[in-house]
């Protein structure tokens, strides 16, 4: 008999320990090559550990409930011998345990710079599907970009290691791809027969587990996962809240899923009250209802994932910036006037509509020269000033939520290589048809809420920018023009309100204003005759 041991895997490069959850096989159960052997869980996913070899199962070394670091050997398999025995042992070097026929795994691949983890959408193949190279072999989406993922290699589908809806780290083995043809069979030297089969060698010492054990199991038994246990921590779910949860697992475990469906059940029904000592009678009162009278009807809404990435972005933001937001009004008069006298010709031209956009960017560029800390970013405590200007450009989408776009180096183009970028972005974002690049590396962004009818907004800044810029709708109103010469009058102008919110732990009032200020210049004193 040869042995072929069994390691904590590797989920993810931020993962460096996993849980024993429950084993599906006991010391002694016969079990088969990719058959589930055990189920493991740490802070980010709970899955199922294929078993390496076909074989039966020796010494389980790491109890259900036991956190071990990655790597570690948790149990080990003894399999038949499929190789002859060597003539002579001394004059061969060892031959190793195992050596498994070579497959190719699947990784969730990294869409950008700033881009750590990734959801699977969607399998396009099932296990034991063969799959031809870069063919389409799922669909993944990130905080920036959905998109379809080829396999690596032709084969065999063997196993999925990250189910639908999952999110797991940049990285990490999503899948493994069989050679077609192959058996997957592992091929195990055997020893000796003079040598017999060593003891397990001594565990490593571990670190005290930063909670205690209880912590992991409920009071009837049932063991939490670390992700259940993230889950209920960030939901405040409180223990006694879990122990009334049914759960859908092995032995009434709770999973994921048994948890996000709990939260959804109570959404709209009161919070659950501590109990607390009576000290004297008292009149019952009823508890208030969190969501409107009692018999109020209702309709709950799941977020669908692109409002939960927004959401959690906003509020990130907010928490990391001292948002400060100013205001200025500009006369826009001189910008109408240009782009009506130039669209249709433009038009006829280029087969592209003249917005308010282009010029609004090349404004805002043009601040952004004389004021370079307002096209930076931080770092920790280091501010990183960028001198290259690659703008994003806020684009609502038609089903729901926005998405950011970037225009490159949008200071060395012109108004019509602005308006050409900014038209291509916004088309293709609302076709699904952006690629990752397109969303990477925006130094400072534009949103314009005067397209939706409003005169000023504040805009939340997008990490890690330090300002973003919002521009209002432009209305006619009566203005007071003054002249040196002929004093004050009144006039019918286009006026718009720019806003701008800033970091203020960089960025101080002055230079937010004083930046406004420069916009509204550049916007006011646009050359009529400018080259477009």
């Amino acid at each position: 008999m040869a042995k072929v041991e069994v390691p904590m895997p590797k989920m993810g490069e931020s993962i460096t320990e996993g849980t024993v959850i429950v084993w599906h096989k006991k010391e002694g159960d016969p079990v088969e090559l990719d058959e589930t052997l055990l189920e493991i869980g740490t802070d980010k996913v709970d899955t199922d550990v294929p078993a390496p070899a076909a074989g039966v199962v020796g010494k389980i070394f790491t109890p259900e409930g036991e956190t071990v670091p990655v790597g570690h050997v948790i149990a080990v398999i003894h399999t038949e011998e499929t190789t002859p025995e060597p003539t002579s042992s001394d004059s061969s070097p060892p031959p190793p345990a195992a050596s498994m026929v070579e497959d190719t795994p699947v990784v969730m691949p990294k869409m950008g710079e700033s881009i750590t983890e990734g959801t699977v959408i969607a399998w396009h193949k099932k296990e034991g599907d063969s799959v031809e190279l870069d063919e389409t072999l799922l669909e993944i989406g990130t905080d920036k970009v959905d998109t379809d993922v080829p396999a690596p290699a032709a084969g065999i589908v063997r196993t999925i290691l990250v189910p639908e809806g999952e999110t797991v780290d940049v990285g990490t083995t999503i899948a493994i791809i069989g050679a077609e043809g192959s058996a997957n069979t592992p091929v195990v030297a055997s020893p000796s027969e003079s040598v017999s089969e060593p003891e397990p060698a001594p565990e490593p010492e571990l670190p005290e587990p930063s909670e205690p054990e209880g912590a992991r199991h409920l009071e009837d038994g049932r063991f939490l996962s670390p992700l259940v246990r993230s889950i209920a921590e960030t939901e405040n779910i409180s223990r006694e809240e879990l122990a009334g949860i049914k759960g859908s697992g092995r032995s009434g475990r709770i999973t994921k899923k048994d948890l996000v469906d709990h939260l959804e059940s109570r959404k709209g029904a009161p919070s659950p009250k501590p109990k607390k000592k009576v000290l004297s009678p008292a009149r019952k009162t009823p508890a208030p209802q969190d969501s409107g009278r009692k018999g109020d009807r209702v309709e709950v809404i799941q977020m669908d994932r692109m409002r939960q990435l927004i959401a959690e972005h906003m509020t990130k933001s907010r928490r990391i910036a001292a948002h400060v937001t100013s205001f200025a009004e500009v006369d826009a008069t001189r910008l109408v006037r240009i782009r009506e006298a130039n669209k249709e010709a433009f038009y006829a031209r280029d087969g592209v509509k003249l917005t308010y956009a282009p010029f609004l960017i090349y404004a805002a560029v043009e601040a952004l020269r004389d004021f370079p800390l307002l096209n930076s970013s931080v770092e920790g405590d280091k501010i990183i000033v960028r001198k290259d200007h690659h703008i994003g450009v806020a684009v609502a989408l038609e089903q729901s939520g926005l998405i950011v776009p970037v225009i490159r180096n949008a200071g060395r183009l012109s108004i019509t290589g602005l308006a050409h970028a900014a038209n291509d972005l916004a088309h293709r974002a609302r076709a699904s048809e952006l690629l990752p690049d397109d969303l990477q590396g925006g130094t400072f962004t534009l949103t314009n809420v005067g397209s939706l009818g409003s005169l000023m907004g504040t805009p939340i800044i997008l990490q890690p920018q330090v300002a973003i810029l919002a521009t209002g709708t432009i209305i006619k109103r009566p203005v007071v023009i003054e002249h040196p010469d002929h004093g004050d009058t009144i006039a019918i102008r286009h006026m718009m309100v720019l806003s701008l919110s800033y970091d203020h732990r960089i960025i101080d009032g002055a230079m937010g204003i004083a930046f406004l200020r420069r916009c509204s210049e550049v916007i006011e004193n646009l050359d009529p005759d400018m080259e477009l």
